[in-house]
């Protein structure tokens, strides 16, 4: 109870979806459970606000392509109504694995425990000259 309350990096808090639930409507879901929503009534600036609350951790790059592009308003229509055309060379959305177990290392990474290559260009290394 205490997480849910007072942790917006583990889904929304108590507050936040009190506010989204009592200005905004459900627009849809992306097959992360993530639900995104759009206010009921324009701003200031003449346009709706739109929200996302990510089931689970909050990480930006978990939001796909074409939800993306709703967010930002690049497309008027949400992928509900108007999926964006995918074409046959392009690859499935894979969220950012930066500091995770599926992180990419390259051969040679520290992290992966290898060793890198020795340098075979004509590179020296500088050393400071010796003053007696």
């Amino acid at each position: 109870m205490f997480k849910w309350l007072f942790t917006w990096w583990n889904g929304a808090s108590a507050g936040a979806l009190f506010d989204i639930g009592r200005r905004a409507s459900l627009v849809g879901r992306d097959e992360q459970g993530n639900r995104y929503f759009e206010e009921r009534r324009p701003s200031i600036e003449g346009r709706k606000r739109r929200y996302v609350i990510y089931n689970g951790l909050a990480e930006a790059s978990r939001v796909p392509p074409d939800w993306h592009a709703w967010l930002h308003y690049i497309v008027d229509a949400p992928p509900t109504e108007q999926p964006l055309k995918r074409q046959p060379w392009e690859k499935a959305h894979v969220p950012n694995m930066t500091g995770t177990v599926r992180a990419y290392r390259p051969k040679g990474s520290l992290a992966r425990g290898g060793q890198r290559a020795a340098a075979t260009s004509d590179y020296q290394a500088w050393t400071p000259e010796q003053t007696p």
